[in-house]
């Protein structure tokens, strides 16, 4: 996947990404909203793997990038016609600009574009930016799970899941 719009690009993550990726996955600070406050302690050979199974028909790791830099992940899986995504601006002088409802967009532009008839997400309640943005996109909170499972400090944690169909998506790219 490659797709492009003004300085941002969404491209699939490839082997020169690893060493990124695991520096990002194992910074708890980027890592914390998604219950990983400690990171994920992964190595290179573990993510490697992962993205040698990557198959843009049925699920991708993503990279996003601003300016030619790399700032943060993406991901979908898609089970019929649902899409399940996930996105984290990584970088931190590029979260809270805007940047990720603009990533969004083209995300599921092209997801609806290639027939996904559904789009779905989980968050964690505390994450009030994500929900946030998400609904400014025209997402629906159609889920809450209270205490449903706990992060690595053992601390009960909420999950919130949202959904959104074509005719609801607000996109931020023109």
């Amino acid at each position: 996947m490659l797709i492009e719009y003004e300085n941002l690009v969404i491209r699939n993550a490839d082997d020169a990404d690893v060493p990124r990726l695991v520096m990002w996955w194992n910074d708890g600070e980027v890592m914390a909203h998604a219950g990983f406050p400690l990171g994920l302690n992964t190595t290179l050979e573990k993510v490697a793997e992962q993205l040698e199974h990557d198959d843009e028909n049925s699920a991708q790791h993503l990279i996003a990038e601003i300016g030619g830099r790399p700032v943060g992940e993406m991901s979908y899986r898609i089970t019929g016609k649902i899409a399940e995504i996930g996105i984290k601006i990584c970088e931190r002088e590029y979260q809270d600009r805007g940047y990720g409802k603009k990533l969004l967009s083209m995300l599921i532009g092209e997801l609806f574009g290639r027939g996904a008839e559904k789009i779905v997400l989980g968050t964690n309640y505390t994450n009030r930016r994500a929900r946030h943005v998400y609904g400014k996109l025209g997402f629906t909170e159609v889920e809450i799970r209270r205490d449903s499972w706990l992060n690595q400090l053992g601390e009960l944690q909420t999950t919130v899941y949202c959904e959104l169909l074509p005719e609801n998506f607000v996109s931020y790219i023109k």
